[in-house]
């Protein structure tokens, strides 16, 4: 029995949005939510200045397991996001084995048993994610899949990424597809722009992210489909005209959403000056004028969600000269404390919004509301405490952010009977 004191509710579908209260918590249920309540053996918490909200998902987490433990595994994949505020956590499919089997679904599902954190695999669209055959999407959905993409790899082929849509209608999956046309940004490493030519480096162009959305969205035109569930959603978008076509698509009716990496918002590409392989990210950090689109995509619902984009490396894929350094960051510890330290325009209500129900929705993972009688899936965080990110529980370090000041932070995750403490 948990019993947690005078905290404010952020869940805009919450009868109790925006009112302090105690919170009982009883055998992983809310049992009660009053002003004041009295329950002499309960374990308290209580803190100041103390927020909650359903439990934080994260949509776009590479755990690297199975393959490549020694870069991360599901374990400290779940310690990483639990620390971070996450309760739900989507990985992709690019492991070794890839996710493209119900063997390697269930693998995953095994191993994240008895964790804070719930783990939904993200079944691969192709097998091995290598653009070539199809999966069997029907048996990977009976296997547990919540979605499907090829994750860090674009859907190139135009027909497997058309019947796969429809494939995916029928099944009630959502399509993810990182948009970028790989013909483009071969040899690419940092955003196409004066930087990148003051730099000599190859750019990485804005129209490569562009070009694929005008594709993906004029095939998803051609279906037809009405829904108000989105069949097709972007991963990671990072341009101003990138937004600006899925608010388009939005307005028209098509069943489309996006997200972005919440590191996208903290730097633009000047921050390469020095070479730091820390800063190499795929997408890259774009212009300044990208930046002030996704910050109004945020605030206008353009942009649905908002993903950590973990991608941890180990020092021998990042120690090395620029041009050959893996591209990715570590992102579950810091994804809502950049999107709070550098927010301009949301409300808090709207920041949490972009970790919980939105994700949810497209996802299609059941409904998370504040209310009594329900599962105590919860994050308790503080938007104002500031504090420096100094260490990590990720097995990998690849991270700009560390020794930097941040706003906001996650102060216990409950889920599944279990409370813990996320500092």
């Amino acid at each position: 029995m948990v019993l947690i004191r005078s905290v404010k509710i952020i869940d805009a579908r919450s009868p109790y949005n925006g009112q302090t209260k105690d919170i009982l918590v009883e055998k992983g249920i809310i049992t009660r939510i009053e002003d004041r309540i009295e329950a002499p053996h309960a374990e308290i918490l209580a803190g100041e200045n103390w927020h909650i909200s359903p439990g934080w998902v994260d949509m776009r987490v590479l755990a690297h397991d199975p393959g490549q433990e020694h870069k991360e595994d599901l374990t400290t994949t779940c310690e990483a996001a639990m620390a971070g505020g996450f309760t739900e956590i989507a990985v992709l499919p690019n492991t070794k084995p890839a996710l493209d089997s119900k063997d390697t679904l269930i693998y995953v599902k095994h191993r994240a048993r008895g964790q804070a954190v719930n783990v939904h695999p993200i079944g691969a669209v192709t097998k091995s994610c290598e653009g070539k055959d199809f999966t069997e999407m029907i048996d990977l959905t009976r296997a547990g899949a919540v979605a499907f993409s090829d994750g860090i790899h674009a859907i190139h082929n135009t027909h497997i990424f058309l019947k796969s849509l429809q494939y995916l209608q029928q099944v009630n999956r959502v399509l993810m597809n990182r948009p970028e046309d790989f013909d483009l940004t071969v040899f690419g490493q940092m955003n196409e722009g004066e930087s990148s030519t003051l730099l000599g480096m190859r750019g990485i162009p804005k129209v490569a992210e562009e070009l694929m959305i005008m594709r993906d969205l004029k095939l998803l035109d051609y279906m037809g489909v009405k829904s108000m569930i989105p069949l097709l959603h972007f991963s990671t978008i990072s341009t101003a005209t990138a937004v600006d076509l899925i608010r388009k698509a939005k307005a028209e009716g098509l069943p489309v959403s996006c997200d972005i990496a919440a590191h996208q918002i903290a730097f633009d590409d000047t921050v390469l000056g020095e070479f730091d392989t820390n800063y190499k990210v795929n997408p890259p950090f774009r212009a300044a004028e990208d930046i002030a689109a996704l910050w109004e995509g945020l605030a206008d619902g353009t942009i649905d969600a908002v993903v950590s984009d973990h991608n941890p490396e180990d020092e021998e894929s990042k120690n090395l000269e620029f041009d050959l350094a893996e591209f990715g960051i570590i992102g579950l510890e810091t994804a809502f404390a950049l999107l709070n330290t550098y927010n301009n325009s949301l409300s808090i209500s709207q920041l949490v919004d972009k970790f919980t129900h939105q994700p949810r929705t497209i996802l299609r993972l059941p409904e998370n509301v504040i209310f009594e009688g329900t599962a105590a899936n919860l994050t308790i965080f503080d938007p104002t405490l500031e504090w420096v990110f100094s260490e990590t529980r990720s097995k990998s370090k690849n991270s700009p952010f560390f020794g930097k000041h941040l706003k906001g932070k996650a102060i216990y995750v409950l889920n599944r009977e279990m409370v813990e403490m996320c500092g």
